[in-house]
């Protein structure tokens, strides 16, 4: 664990919303020497329905917590796998460096944006195909590549403000519809 008489931590009231989503909970970050570690959330709603029970949600930053543990001040230069017979360690850089370059190049400034135009209408379409064959877990996968669809463009900067409102607005009802859909299938099964 944790020293408290050498560490200074902290639980910082952070009330969690994804309003894309229609999901949001009553929350507090863990902080250790000032560096967010953990969150946990009691969600309220999800999908715009309420909670109930109420669910509770914890994340950690697991990388955040290693950078203590190992004293480095970069993720990159935490030890991923240590050397063995004299040769070197491998730091989480040698492993996911380049895949960050790469994807956020992409992100960035490679994705096809009428691609993802068509793959954002795809997927909302195929996720509201799904719900009338009462196939909840599939139209939520396409829901969340609509999203996806929809963050790629957000990132390019290849919508305006009025049309990054109306996206928002297809997927909150699309993940509502997708929320009462999963709540129906398992009240037709008697909630098991």
């Amino acid at each position: 664990g944790f020293d408290l008489k050498k560490n200074d931590v902290r639980f910082v009231e952070d009330d969690w919303e994804n309003p894309t989503l229609g999901c949001w909970g009553l929350g507090w970050e863990v902080w250790l020497n000032g560096m967010e570690v953990t969150q946990f959330t009691y969600f309220q709603q999800v999908g715009g329905i309420d909670c109930k029970p109420i669910t509770g949600e914890i994340t950690y930053g697991l990388e955040r917590l290693a950078m203590y543990l190992q004293g480095v001040e970069s993720v990159y230069d935490l030890v991923y796998v240590e050397g063995k017979d004299g040769a070197p360690d491998i730091k989480y850089g040698d492993v996911f460096h380049q895949n960050e370059v790469e994807q956020s190049t992409y992100n960035f400034e490679h994705s096809d944006v009428e691609f993802l135009l068509t793959a954002f209408a795809a997927h909302e379409k195929q996720s509201k195909h799904l719900m009338e064959q009462q196939l909840a877990l599939p139209a939520y996968e396409q829901l969340l590549k609509a999203g996806h669809s929809f963050n790629l463009l957000d990132a390019r900067g290849a919508i305006s403000v009025t049309e990054r409102a109306a996206y928002i607005g297809r997927i909150r009802n699309l993940a509502r519809a997708v929320a009462q859909s999963y709540l129906e299938s398992r009240a037709r099964l008697g909630f098991p």
